[in-house]
């Protein structure tokens, strides 16, 4: 009996200081908010599972706010588009198996636009590693295409892994890094020492700076060069190097022509602004780089259009952190100046002024000419003047996300930009969907800027989803729906192979109505003309909360402005 009770007497002290130790020590799920907090990531967007909430329990605590989805593509979508607006990691959860896969969409968006996010996602725990296991599929096999590097987590070196993964995420060209977690692993306590090695944080990889001779041929080059054209991309961009490209094109009077997602680089309104490359009246944007007797190419990543598809033959000069991806048996001349790119930027910024022969006057016609063909047509209501009214009501520092579509073609091209990242658009990965979670990224990222998102039918739905998200958040997006019914680019790229149209119909009929007055209580105004389109963006720009815009278009000005040719 006296032993008995000695036992009982010991295990009730041994749960007691478990107990004590848990509640004093620090797990491995309040070490790894501490630091993403630390990192300043202070959004995990995300949907939930059993093995989260330890996590989702410490963030409640930790400051770092959990943002519940619709779907798992979106959680990525907003993590990239979080990171690209706060200039740190994105953040986002999926559980093991079908969250991961549904993830896997919105962690692509982040690799191929080259934002740096953190995807975290469930795997079992050690012990089950190899069984078969509900809901287990060998996740490190399907994220290795789409991510930079792959990690699972122990509680011997949180710290130190999640300082690896956010410096490789962020170093180089960005992209995503995927962080398994196991289930179990939440609630045990961390072996976090204190004079850990990383404790300082993450030490991205420096890139260097150009070599010196190659430096010195790029000014040679520029130098002999009569007629040369910048080609801005999105590295420059994530260099945040465009008051340097403005002064540079000022300076040595050269065009500038953008990749769509470079938008903003040069503003519209700058005199050396040629246009943009791939989307609407690319054959007007053509009539000035076909001149040129030279390419200069700053940041450029062909993920979002090939050089190949629309480069005179001539000699191409490459500024960026990698080589140029091009076909050197079609363009044998090429230098490229790889490293940091602003100090190549720097050498061309304090050269001499260029022999320049470019006629700025015929330069500033064509831009005239090629932007007001975006002026609506006398009474037809299609997107352009959808674009135009909303341009006019967004404030110059509001920001514009859109969708996957023939209105992208349109956007690229059409839509004023004042400054990068005020336009926000996927044309990377160009994944259908990707609207309506970006606005909503946008909007946790910079709750005091003004957000609109223009969609088309396509991607709303199947996205519609994140209404609920939108109206759960409570704060002001305005969604612009260009309704035609159909997949509209789909249906211009079968008539211009002279194929009927097949397949694109979104709806059995087309005098059916649309939507509801509500969808997930985010209210619909329907707007069938441009009177009407205007009040309702009044009503939805004096709203609290966020408002659908549903604009039943006539969709002919795709048919005239995008699609055309690129060379």
């Amino acid at each position: 009996m006296i032993l008995l009770k000695f036992l009982v007497f010991k295990r009730e002290n041994l749960v007691s200081a478990t107990q004590e130790k848990i509640k004093t020590g620090t797990t491995v799920a309040e070490e790894l908010v501490s630091w993403l907090k630390k990192n300043g990531i202070r959004h995990v967007f995300g949907v939930p599972s059993g093995s989260w909430l330890p996590f989702m329990e410490a963030m409640r605590k930790g400051g770092v706010e959990f943002v519940l989805v619709s779907n798992e593509a979106s959680a990525g979508i907003m993590a990239t588009v979080y990171a690209w607006l706060n200039g740190t990691a994105g953040a986002c959860y999926a559980t093991i198996g079908p969250g991961s896969t549904n993830l896997s969409t919105g962690v692509g968006a982040a690799y191929l636009n080259r934002a740096p996010v953190l995807a975290f996602t469930s795997e079992p725990p050690d012990k089950m590693v190899g069984r078969t296991v509900q809901m287990a599929i060998d996740q490190r096999t399907l994220y290795k295409p789409i991510t930079k590097a792959g990690f699972r987590l122990n509680e011997s070196s949180v710290t130190g892994t999640l300082d690896e993964a956010l410096a490789i995420a962020t170093s180089g060209i960005a992209g995503p890094v995927n962080i398994g977690l196991p289930e179990d692993i939440g609630s045990k306590l961390s072996a976090k020492r204190e004079a850990a090695p990383s404790a300082a944080g993450p030490v991205p990889v420096t890139v260097p700076d150009p070599d010196e001779a190659d430096l010195k041929a790029m000014e040679e080059a520029i130098r002999q060069s009569k007629r040369p054209v910048l080609a801005v991309g999105l590295g420059a961009v994530r260099a945040k190097v465009d008051g340097l490209i403005r002064e540079i094109a000022n300076r040595h009077r050269i065009p500038v022509v953008l990749t769509p997602m470079a938008k903003g680089v040069v503003p519209e309104d700058n005199p050396s602004y040629a246009g943009v490359l791939f989307h609407a009246l690319s054959d007007h944007v053509a009539e000035t780089h076909k001149q040129a007797d030279l390419v200069i190419s700053v940041g450029y990543d062909p993920v979002e259009f090939n050089f190949e598809s629309w480069m005179p033959p001539v000699k191409l000069v490459h500024i960026d952190t990698k080589p140029a991806d091009i076909d050197t048996a079609e363009y044998p001349e090429v230098l490229d100046v790889t490293g940091s790119i602003a100090p190549a930027l720097n050498r061309l910024k304090t050269m001499d002024p260029i022999d320049s022969r470019w006629d700025f006057e015929a330069l500033a016609e064509r831009r005239e000419k090629m932007l007001s063909m975006f002026q609506p047509e006398p009474n037809v209501f299609g997107p352009v003047a959808v674009l135009k009214a909303l341009r006019d009501r967004l404030p110059r520092d509001g920001i514009m996300t859109c969708d996957v579509g023939a209105h992208t073609h349109l956007i690229g091209q059409a839509w004023r930009t004042p400054s990068p990242l005020t336009q926000i658009m996927d044309n990377g990965w160009s994944t259908m969907g990707f609207g309506v979670p970006s606005a909503i990224g946008a909007k946790v990222s910079h709750p005091e800027k003004e957000v609109a998102c223009v969609t088309g039918d396509g991607g709303f739905l199947m996205m519609a989803g994140e209404m609920a998200t939108a109206k759960r958040l409570g704060k002001r997006i305005v969604f612009v729906l260009l309704s035609d019914r159909s997949l509209e680019l789909i249906n211009l790229k079968q008539k211009k192979k002279d194929l009927p149209s097949y397949g694109t119909a979104l709806y059995k009929k087309e005098d059916a109505p649309v939507y509801a007055e509500s969808i997930f209580d985010v209210p619909v105004i329907r707007a069938e003309n441009q009177a009407s389109f205007e009040a309702a963006l009044d009503t939805a720009f004096a709203s609290e909360g966020p408002t659908i815009v549903q604009a039943i278009i006539d969709p002919s000005d795709y048919g005239r402005l995008i699609l055309k040719n690129h060379k």
